[in-house]
């Protein structure tokens, strides 16, 4: 299914996520690597062709000591200013290139179920579920291809939305409507003891990330042998996590947060070659509910990188109550249909108030919404000032602990999606 592959050098490191999009708009697969990648293993990849982001020809000669060419691989230069580089990297592909386009997500979701089946054989899997789109789409996955072999643990860790954890029962569990065996494990007081006092969003990620892992092996450990552990990476996971010499933009608990040691024989990630939108079209082709493919995304390490600065249980109550009338509003205002992701997160900042005719030393509390095609770059929504303020109204007046309410306008970059 990979034998069609476009590699991407992005020498700008900005466009390569667009580009990469584009590409697979014309049902062909591409990567996106390094330009120190060594020029054997991109003659192992064998890609039908090369695309170049902000850095001409002559400079990759350079740098592969003039082997490049020799591989007689196309090759095309992209300045993102142009105004037809869409049709000419169209054009590319199809012409200099003879990619037929078969790089599809029902053949992807049929091929996978196939090669999850083979590498499993008649092993035990244990699949990280937290309820969100990544994960519930490799559940269901690994549910059609090997059945009762698969048991979903749901780690509620302190750190979901408001009543998130009873509602991802209520459709994963025994009277849900999928045929999984299913446990959840309540362990919000061991995260908050992990959690105590520290700041650092990284290191607040690892944390997070080895304390699940260590969570699945207790269960693992009751259920008897499991030999692989599924988890729900996507491509821009691996992307931020740092592609060759790329910067890290974050760590995340299910690709750079692991710890060194793992007690399984091998992790599974069926979706870490897909953008959220073609997970999201892997999920309808498994027949899952459209309510739960296009769910708001939530990000592995829950609220966790929504609470800037120390993590407590009070801190958590608060984000909660607030994101819970937020997106409560946006759906009532129409909005939750055109934004890509919106949420509400707390600040470490604590300013003075009024409320009634005390005062108050209280924390602000920051709105996000932003419009997205690729969650690689993204835009602040335009949310009317009448729900804005409507929103505010009821923040400081039904969450204890918040007397301020700010909007974020940035957008991706310089900023991320998430606070942390």
């Amino acid at each position: 299914m990979r034998k069609e592959l476009i590699i991407v050098f992005d020498f700008q490191g900005h466009h390569g996520q667009l580009v990469a999009r584009q590409i697979r708009e014309c049902n062909v697969y591409c990567e996106i690597h390094s330009c120190q990648t060594e020029v054997e293993r991109i003659k192992e990849m064998a890609p039908k062709g090369i695309v170049l982001i902000g850095a001409g020809k002559d400079y990759l000669e350079t740098t592969f000591a003039g082997k490049v060419s020799s591989l007689g691989i196309p090759m095309i230069e992209l300045e993102m200013s142009d105004t037809d580089g869409k049709e000419r990297l169209k054009a590319f592909i199809q012409n200099d290139c003879g990619c037929s386009g078969e790089w599809r997500m029902d053949t992807f979701a049929q091929t996978s179920i196939k090669e999850i089946q083979a590498k499993v054989g008649n092993g035990k899997v244990l699949c990280a579920l937290s309820g969100g789109v990544d994960s519930s789409v490799a559940a269901v996955m690994l549910s059609k291809a090997i059945g009762k072999q698969l048991t979903c643990v749901f780690v509620d860790h302190g750190l979901l939305r408001k009543d998130e954890g009873d509602e991802v029962e209520a459709v994963f569990g025994q009277n849900g409507q999928y045929d999984l065996n299913f446990v959840r494990v309540n362990v919000q007081g061991r995260f908050y003891e992990k959690l105590a006092g520290v700041t650092d969003p990284e290191v607040k990620r690892k944390i997070i990330g080895e304390e699940f892992i260590r969570v699945f092996e207790e269960e693992a450990k009751k259920i008897g042998t499991v030999d692989f552990l599924v988890q729900g990476t996507i491509y821009p996971d691996i992307i931020e996590s740092g592609v060759g010499a790329a910067a890290v933009i974050k760590s995340h608990h299910n690709v750079g947060g692991l710890p060194d040691y793992v007690d399984f024989k091998e992790i599974i990630e069926p979706l870490r070659d897909l953008f959220k939108d073609e997970v999201r079209r892997v999920g309808l082709e498994l027949g899952i509910p459209e309510k739960l493919v296009f769910r708001q995304p939530f990000p592995g390490p829950g609220l966790g990188v929504r609470i800037v600065g120390e993590v407590t249980a009070q801190r958590v109550k608060i984000v909660q109550e607030a994101d819970a009338i937020y997106r409560e509003e946006i759906a009532v205002a129409g909005l939750d249909k055109t934004a890509g992701q919106y949420f509400a997160a707390l600040t470490n900042m604590r300013s003075v108030g009024v409320k009634g005719d005390k005062r108050t030393y209280d924390y602000a509390v920051v709105l996000r919404a932003v419009n997205t095609i690729d969650f690689m770059t993204a835009e602040a929504t335009e949310i009317p000032w009448e729900v804005l303020q409507r929103v505010t109204k009821r923040i400081v007046s039904e969450v204890d602990g918040v007397n301020r309410v700010l909007y974020d306008l940035t957008g991706k970059p310089p900023g991320t999606i998430e606070f942390e």
